[in-house]
């Protein structure tokens, strides 16, 4: 009983956040910063455009609901390649560990942002130095998830940001948390709810934000080093509320549906629905669309407001069954660009 209330308690803050997150609007984006923390890395849920804040299960749950972490039998590790904004020459690189021990779960992620090397540019040479540069943006996360008698399971994540250049750089602290709800005779029915990137703001500080420049006082001509002080900026939080049932057809064959309501502090919210198809336990097909809400085709809309698609290759092996390895693939439209491509390979043992 005990569990149980405390489960409770956290379900009711987490609803009650809703009315904070809901004061977002379109006219406060661009505010935020540290946004590679809406990034998503993983293939398995990028081809759901990550609405799967119900049924999102193992490493890929410490992106969306970290309630999922111990949705797993035993051990999974991932490891992702994603071509960010095909035509940016951006990408991202992601491992995840998560491990079940008992009814709590374990796991910890790290993904880096990879912007290729930049040109180094000056006043003076505008057109290159020769040298370059490549900014590091990483986020570390680690996650709990306690799950009570397979029905309701809850967990908390603590992520560091870190951003910088050789000479300007930011370092903060996030936290997530999240509820997942099973029920039905073949566990059919799922809800989740998470909120995500609560966090202090950050600031930039180093030698990139100091110049020399003259005296004030012109009687005594000699350079002077003036320190530019940075503005604070926020972190951009995330509200998500999920549902997805399953239809099962068979015992090789069932569909699995999902829809999620994205409440984003700054910029326009979200909904939208998608599917997965799986068969034998062994390849999955998925899809889904998401929509802004507000009038379409605005300047103001999120970069990925449109159709995904993904599929899955999950082969055991040992003659158990148990031990297997995934190969993920998923495709999201983007405006501007031509979409963003997700490889994952996941080892479930």
């Amino acid at each position: 009983m005990k569990n149980l209330h405390k489960i409770f308690v956290l379900f009711v803050l987490l609803m009650s956040a809703t009315t904070i997150m809901f004061a977002g609007n379109p006219d406060r984006q661009g505010e935020a910063g540290a946004a590679e923390l809406l990034l998503n890395p993983w293939a398995k849920s990028a081809g759901l455009h990550g609405m799967s804040t119900a049924s999102i299960s193992g490493v890929e749950s410490m992106r969306f609901n970290v309630a999922g972490l111990g949705r797993i039998d035993g051990k999974e590790l991932n490891i992702s390649n994603t071509r960010l904004f095909e035509g940016s020459a951006v990408k991202l690189n992601a491992l995840g560990y998560a491990q079940k021990m008992g009814n709590s779960a374990f796991g910890i992620s790290l993904m880096a942002v990879d912007f290729g090397d930049i040109p180094v540019t000056t006043v003076d040479q505008p057109d290159g130095t020769g040298a370059t540069f490549s900014p590091s943006f990483l986020n570390l996360g680690i996650g709990y998830s306690y799950t009570y008698e397979n029905k309701i399971s809850v967990g908390i994540l603590f992520r560091t940001i870190s951003e910088s250049t050789p000479d300007v750089s930011a370092f903060g602290f996030a936290l997530d948390a999240g509820v997942q709800y099973v029920s039905g005779e073949q566990d059919n029915f799922r809800l989740g709810i998470s909120l995500r990137n609560i966090g202090s703001p950050m600031k930039f500080n180093g030698q990139g934000l100091s110049f020399q420049g003259d005296n004030p006082d012109g009687n005594v001509p000699y350079l002077l080093t003036f320190d530019q002080r940075s503005e604070d900026f926020e972190l951009p939080s995330v509200l998500n509320i999920g549902i997805s049932y399953d239809f099962h057809f068979n015992d090789k064959l069932f569909l699995r549906t999902v829809g999620n309501f994205t409440s984003n502090a700054f910029s326009r919210d979200q909904i939208g629905a998608g599917a997965e198809l799986y068969f034998n336990d062994m390849f999955i097909l998925r899809g889904g669309y998401k929509k802004d809400f507000g009038s379409s085709g605005s300047s103001l809309n999120n970069v990925y407001s449109g159709v995904s698609a993904g599929a899955s290759i999950e082969l055991p092996f040992n003659d158990s069954g148990k031990n297997k390895i995934a190969i993920d693939y998923a495709y999201r439209a983007t405006n501007p660009f031509r979409g963003t491509h997700n490889f994952s390979v996941r080892m479930l043992f």
